[in-house]
Order: C-alpha cells, then sequence, then structure tokens
C-alpha cells in the first residue's frame, strides 16, 4: 500500500492571522487609510491606463499603473454599465456569493520594486492575496471599502492640495500638478510594473 499526503497549495502571500470583525480587519497590527476610486487615466504617449485612488480622509493620491483590460472593468463598473454577460470580475462577484462567503474588504499592502500587493479578505477570517487592480474592480463590484497601509501611502503618494481653499493653495496648488506632470513625465510603467 501507498501512504499518500495531500496538502493544500496555498499562495506565498496569503496569511491567516486573526481578523477583528470592525472597520478595518486589520487587527491593530498596522495603520492603514480608506482610499476612495477617482477613476482611471491614461498616461500619454504610451496609452497606459493610470488607477488614481485617493485618501478618503486626506489629501494623498495613489497611482498605479494597471494593465488595459483591468482599467476597462473598473471604468465600466463606474459608469454604471452592465455588459450582457458577466465580465471577469462580475464572474468573480458572483462565485464569491454561490460558495457562501462575503467579501469584507480590500487592503492594498505592500509596495516592492515596483509591484503594489493586496488582500482580499472575507469573513470566516481569509485573506487572498491579489493585484490591486483586480481587487479594486472587484471591491467597486461588491460595494466594500477599500484600505491602504500608511507605509504604502508614504511611499507612493502624491500630495495635491483640495481645492476648497481658493485663494491660499492657488499657487501652490499650481506647483503640486506641475510636480505632479513631472512625475508622470520622468516615470515610465516599467518603474511601477502594472499589477
Amino acid at each position: 500500500m501507498f501512504d499518500v499526503t495531500v496538502e493544500t497549495w496555498r499562495p506565498p502571500r496569503r496569511r491567516t492571522e486573526r481578523e477583528s470583525d470592525t472597520g478595518c480587519m486589520c487587527g491593530g497590527q498596522t495603520q492603514m487609510g480608506e482610499v476612495r476610486v477617482v477613476g482611471i487615466r491614461v498616461e500619454q504617449p504610451q496609452n497606459q491606463p493610470v488607477l488614481l485612488l485617493r485618501e478618503a480622509n486626506g489629501d494623498r493620491y495613489l497611482p498605479i499603473w494597471i494593465g488595459q483590460s483591468e482599467a476597462a472593468a473598473i471604468a465600466l463598473e463606474q459608469q454604471g454599465v452592465e455588459p450582457p454577460r458577466p465580465l471577469t470580475h462580475d464572474l468573480i462577484r458572483d462565485l464569491i456569493a454561490a460558495l457562501g462567503h462575503s467579501l469584507k474588504e480590500v487592503r492594498i499592502v505592500d509596495l516592492q520594486e515596483g509591484t503594489f500587493y493586496a488582500d482580499l479578505i472575507f469573513d470566516r477570517n481569509i485573506k487572498v492575496s491579489a493585484r490591486p487592480s483586480d481587487s479594486v474592480a472587484i471591491a467597486l463590484r461588491v460595494g466594500v471599502p477599500i484600505y491602504v497601509e500608511e507605509a504604502v501611502l508614504a511611499q507612493a503618494g502624491l500630495l495635491i492640495p483640495d481645492e476648497s481653499d481658493e485663494e491660499a493653495t492657488t499657487a501652490v496648488r499650481e506647483d503640486e500638478v506641475e510636480k505632479f506632470k513631472e512625475f508622470l513625465d520622468s516615470v515610465s510603467p516599467d518603474d511601477f510594473k502594472a499589477t
């Protein structure tokens, strides 16, 4: 007789620490801030889509270079377009529900060598590693919050002043916009490795 042991393969970025049930499920271990999806911008002349996130309670923006299909999926959901047949992220949403799980939140947890990393946080203490572009597309479809590690925002976030203080910030805002344009001109998508 053969003795066979079967082990479940788990992706290397999958973790199993306990989560709390309130707010950001980070268990007090890290600082995270909620972000909102501003939209998709296209960097010229490469026509490279950029997912732009903004702090919910702050002025920092987080640009993430993504693929064309993920950009289309995010843009379609933001515009409220319902395709005649489910797209990939619609299918994932439907699979989550059909399997009896619920997505609680999305976290963008790391930035290493220009590559962003995210986790999908489910009920029953399940955490699955995913690309931020896919995670955001799914979060928009499910209607769950998106959080970003403070360390990631500190490393890759861009500060653009709020438009509410028009007179006091006009010169600063123009300077920041110019800096942002220079930043976009000086980087290539390869610097951030599309996620």
